[in-house]
């Protein structure tokens, strides 16, 4: 009880510190992800409150939670009880300073908890980010730092890269790594987006598999090339839908040092999702 005390201090301290906020955001979204031999359902909600401290100074603090089911196929996985069920808790804190006309730093840490049914402080991991945002002309701005992700499906410092360029005042262009997108608005209530992101997660089991090796975590990755549509109904509700295709899916058991141990051949598929936002 003390443990579950502590970790939850940790992802609300900065969430109930941000009292006086000037904006605030709400998202929930359903994703579905079926593949030939296992299809993955994850539900998502978030909130998001963004204050300014100052003229040049910006915080914005991001408490998310998610729960992913995994239904198994017949003759999907070895000799061993499938796990199914997984849960996600995180707190994302980003600190935004503008140290000249052109160029802001930002720096995010994020204490995350992947978790499959008992939460523990083992389950926590730190994740972050430092990056520098560096506007190149009155079109372009440049992005680039390090990070510690779980793109490849376990945590992973990797470098940060993009390039954003404005076409036109109804769209957009970002080419980088981990996130490509190209953006169209034909008006002030439709957004377009067609987005390449390299994407994964990790969670830790709540007890070993024992195979030729003892896995102790269930590794996720992909690359995700999707159409997005986004639709302003009012001055605060959103809606937005999602469909596109999984390249390179990979669905394993890792042990202690993220070695696979067992991997689910599950297979590329589709993505479908639907979310809803609320937005001050």
């Amino acid at each position: 009880m003390k443990i579950l005390f502590l970790i939850c201090s940790l992802f609300t301290i900065s969430f109930y510190n941000m009292k006086a906020q000037e904006k605030l955001s709400v998202d929930m979204n359903l994703k579905t992800e079926p593949t030939d031999k296992i299809n993955f359902n994850e539900t998502n909600i978030s909130f998001k409150i963004n204050k300014g401290i100052n003229a040049k100074s910006k915080v914005t603090n991001t408490l998310e939670y998610s729960h992913l089911n995994i239904n198994y196929q017949l003759g999907s996985s070895g000799s061993f009880e499938n796990p199914d069920r997984f849960n996600q808790l995180q707190n994302q804190f980003e600190f935004s300073q503008n140290i000249s006309k052109t160029t802001v730093l930002n720096f995010t840490i994020t204490p995350t908890a992947n978790f499959q049914q008992n939460l523990d402080m083992s389950d926590v991991t730190i994740l972050g980010s430092f990056e520098v945002h560096q506007k190149l002309g009155s079109k372009t701005d440049l992005n680039f730092g390090a990070a510690r992700t779980m793109v490849f499906g376990y945590p992973k410092f990797m470098p940060v890269l993009s390039l954003n360029y404005q076409l036109n005042d109804r769209s957009s262009l970002l080419i980088g790594f981990p996130d490509s997108k190209i953006s169209y608005s034909n008006n002030s209530r439709n957004k377009f987006n067609f987005t390449n992101t390299f994407n994964g997660s990790f969670y830790n089991l709540d007890s070993q598999i024992n195979l030729n090796k003892e896995a102790t975590k269930v590794s996720l990755s992909q690359m995700t090339s999707a159409f997005e549509y986004e639709r302003n109904v009012d001055s605060n509700w959103f809606l937005n839908f999602k469909g596109g295709y999984n390249f390179n899916k990979k669905y394993t058991l890792i042990d202690r040092d993220n070695h696979e141990v067992y991997d689910f051949n599950t297979g590329n598929g589709y993505i479908l999702g639907i979310g809803i936002k609320y937005k001050q």
